[in-house]
């Protein structure tokens, strides 16, 4: 699973969302021939992130080379069920990353281009937003 291992804080504040959000960076293919682009803007977590890796990892097997482009170092903290109000705020749940709009979130490589957009589309199966395809 993915989070950071060395960080300043270990609670962050809860900012505005990232709702409606377009991203600025990551937009364009940069490493693979293929990749899995967000539709919607959204928090995906590390095991999210982790089930569409596998996912695209098998259908792969050994041929093609994967990259993930977005990384969860924004830690979301929950408080355990049934524990009133007050008391302070919760110990970290999961690790987050914040995904705009348009922001490329994985990308393949060195396999065929029906092959791509086979994996690509089983691993958008496994995130919360709507995905698509592209291909350089």
């Amino acid at each position: 699973m993915l989070f950071q291992k060395i960080l300043k804080y270990r609670k962050f504040q809860r900012l505005r969302g990232n709702q409606g959000k377009t991203a600025s960076r990551g937009t364009t293919l940069a490493f693979g021939s293929a990749g899995l682009q967000a539709e919607d803007s959204s928090e995906i977590n590390s095991r999210q992130i982790e089930a569409a890796r596998k996912a695209i990892t098998r259908f792969v097997q050994k041929g093609g080379k994967l990259w993930i482009r977005i990384f969860p170092d924004k830690p979301v903290t929950a408080k355990p069920p049934e524990v009133g109000m007050g008391k302070g705020k919760g110990d970290p749940d999961k690790y987050v990353a914040d995904v705009g709009r348009g922001r490329i979130l994985f990308e393949v490589d060195g396999i065929s281009e029906a092959d791509a957009r086979t994996a690509l589309r089983r691993a958008g199966a496994k995130l919360p937003i709507r995905t698509k395809v592209v291909m350089r």
